[in-house]
């Protein structure tokens, strides 16, 4: 039985090695990009911001937007008002650039389950741009972030470009966590452009021209799910465009938001996030996504038995550093990208933690409903 289990360890970590080793060798391919700040874009683009009860944040991204070194007239932003109870439309409304739709106008009253899909779609029946991009009320950003995606648009033509996210830097260990697990997915994220998978994006910082939107017919066909309005928006387009979406590896285009400031918040976020995952087609990323799943399950188990075996804990310890050290390829090189090399420090100290929240999310993630922005939804 203890050569069964060995056998399959083994097996298991070899399996995870050459994912990460994959994953680090897509990332470390995907050219950076070097904007030239004194670049002059030809292309009109239409930001589309979906905000609901956002007047805690609206405002600062509002101001970071408006100060973009980019020409006024090719500029578009809309703030779509998604039934907000407070004060985000009046707060939008001191912004005379920026146009503010609010989507109670176009819903009739209908109960929907994917109201940030409406949202973008109305802004973007609003829209006059070429180019679309979308962002999050809770988003900040440098003043060059919009040249450096329209510079990069200009250059290759692509019909989708998921640029880069990244949360702001934070003290605490657990928002540390937070800040280390989604950094990883960008990396994740550029390896799979690398490799042509058009699978990984996030809406926070999305950029597609209205004619890849208008050719898939926006969201029909996954308007029944709440979240997707990127990822799964992404694979049609892919599917539609092949080899016509990418990432931007591009320090001056990335977006930042925050990390959850509570343990509830944060599981209903990534519950969110991989309630899509049995939306995919591609094989291929359902083949990643079940790995890791197994993996550490299969660790979970090892940890549990090392409650009656000491061989079994050290088969834990063995593993949990191996995985550490073997991910950290990966994570080291990501890091020095965002400049957040400090946060690993705390890496190998943060596995345990990332064992539970990789199989309670995966698990509830498939089933009923949950809460976000104060609605019911599934």
């Amino acid at each position: 039985m203890i050569n069964l289990i060995l056998f399959i360890a083994v097996l298991f970590f070899l399996a995870y090695a050459i994912l990460i080793l994959y994953f680090r060798v897509g990332w470390m391919n995907t050219s950076e990009v070097k904007l030239k700040k004194d670049y002059n874009p030809k292309t009109k683009v239409s930001i589309i911001i979906p905000a609901r009860n956002e007047e805690k944040n609206i405002a600062a991204l509002l101001r970071n937007i408006t100060a973009q070194i980019y020409p006024t007239h090719l500029v578009q932003i809309i703030v779509v008002d998604d039934h907000s109870t407070d004060q985000t439309a009046s707060i939008v409304a001191q912004f005379p650039q920026v146009k503010c739709i609010s989507l109670v106008d176009f819903t009739q009253g209908k109960i929907l389950n994917a109201y940030k899909k409406k949202a973008i779609e109305t802004g973007i029946l609003h829209s006059e741009g070429e180019l679309i991009i979308t962002t999050d009320a809770d988003c900040a950003m440098c003043e060059f972030w919009l040249l450096g995606i329209v510079y990069y648009y200009e250059q290759f033509h692509p019909q989708l470009i998921a640029a880069p996210v990244a949360f702001f830097n934070h003290a605490n260990w657990f928002q540390t966590f937070q800040s280390i697990d989604f950094f990883t997915m960008q990396g994740v994220t550029s390896a799979l452009s690398y490799f042509k998978s058009g699978t990984m994006c996030n809406g926070a910082n999305l950029a597609y021209t209205r004619h890849a939107f208008d050719a898939v017919k926006g969201f029909e066909g996954i308007d029944d799910i709440a979240s997707g309005d990127d990822m799964l928006l992404m694979y049609k387009i892919e599917k539609t465009f092949p080899r016509q979406t990418t990432y931007l590896k591009c320090k001056d285009s990335i977006v930042y938001t925050h990390a959850m400031d509570s343990i509830k918040s944060f599981f209903t976020q990534r519950i969110r996030w991989a309630s899509k995952a049995s939306r995919f087609e591609d094989q291929r990323i359902k083949g990643i996504l079940a790995a890791v799943f197994l993996f550490n399950l299969f660790l979970f188990f090892i940890l549990c038995a090392s409650l009656y075996s000491v061989y079994y804990l050290n088969l834990f310890l063995l593993l949990i550093i191996a995985k550490a050290s073997l991910e950290m390829c990966l994570l080291y090189p990501v890091s020095q990208f965002f400049k957040k090399e400090k946060e690993l420090r705390l890496f190998y100290f943060l596995q345990l933690i990332h064992i539970p929240y990789i199989l309670i999310s995966a698990i509830l993630s498939q089933f009923g409903t949950y809460q976000w922005k104060g609605r019911q939804v599934k």
